[in-house]
């Protein structure tokens, strides 16, 4: 009797709980949709993330909680400390959403993929939308919006599709994954100076407005080609996750130092929680890939 009293009592403390946390984010919701309240912003992204770990809480393990709330916590604090102004007529609140909701679905995907899991995929379709929209607003990085209309979407979804047909036969869950040999390494990296100087170049000779450099050319000339870059380097990544290699994190590594010095330069300092997030969980993704192939070769 005891123990049946016991989890029905459970029972109703969760019901509760989620009743709570769903009434506290429509009315964080609504309070940013009447006010545009920086509080209702972060209220918000912040229970939605908590509502993410108490959902799939089984999926992650201690330490990859912890780290998925912390960057969120971080990214919230940044966005109180360095708030964003208007840029090119657009709310400042409008792109600090953005700014969060990028890093949110980019963590939560950077998670999926150091697990082997295919549902990444899924998750990333939701970053590429939220970068797209974020490249159209600030009238910049224009390398990136091409690479993630014309190749992320399509490899996100041809790489899921993929990977399910690579499931480890121990655990569903898993994707089989392998290593890069040593001349292919070489080709990428020729293939990435050369897309760097010619897509560098090209972009340069576009008139593209912005704001965001407060007219410093010098400044927007050198986002280009590190955009560029990035691109070069984020498109060696895309293909590499489609073909389940282990060095899709030392390009993602070289991708997140590029795109840290882009934020820092942009003056996206919100971001620059995200490229710290990026960094520590590709060492962790790295890791458990890296365990993963020697333990099944």
């Amino acid at each position: 009797m005891k123990l049946t009293k016991y989890k029905e009592d459970n029972k109703i403390i969760k019901l509760i709980e989620e009743i709570t946390s769903i009434v506290f984010l429509l009315s964080s919701f609504i309070l940013f949709i009447l006010n545009k309240s920086l509080y209702g912003l972060l209220c918000m992204i912040l229970l939605v993330s908590l509502l993410t770990i108490y959902i799939f809480g089984k999926k992650f393990s201690r330490y990859e909680k912890i780290w998925f709330i912390s960057i969120m916590i971080l990214a919230s604090v940044f966005t109180i400390l360095f708030p964003s102004d208007d840029i090119n007529e657009v709310n400042a609140i409008v792109i600090m959403l953005l700014y969060l909701l990028d890093t949110y679905l980019n963590i939560l995907c950077e998670l999926l993929i150091s697990k082997q899991s295919r549902i990444n995929f899924i998750v990333s379709l939701g970053v590429e939308i939220t970068e797209i929209i974020i490249c159209f607003v600030l009238m910049y990085r224009i390398a990136t919006l091409f690479t993630t209309l014309l190749f992320w979407i399509p490899i996100d979804i041809i790489s899921f599709i993929n990977w399910s047909k690579h499931k480890d036969d121990e655990d569903d869950d898993l994707t089989i994954v392998r290593k890069l040999k040593g001349y292919q390494e070489v080709l990428v990296l020729s293939a990435i100076v050369i897309w760097t100087l010619i897509v560098g170049y090209i972009v340069g000779c576009l008139d593209v407005e912005t704001s965001l450099f407060d007219g410093n050319d010098f400044l927007e000339d050198l986002v280009i080609y590190l955009d560029a870059c990035a691109s070069a380097v984020g498109i060696c990544n895309g293909i590499f996750i489609y073909l389940r290699l282990k060095e899709q994190w030392v390009a993602w590594y070289i991708c997140a130092l590029l795109e840290l010095v882009i934020n820092i330069l942009s003056g996206q300092f919100i971001l620059i929680i995200l490229k710290i997030g990026y960094l520590t969980n590709t060492t962790y993704g790295y890791i458990r890939w890296e365990r993963y192939i020697k333990e099944h070769n």
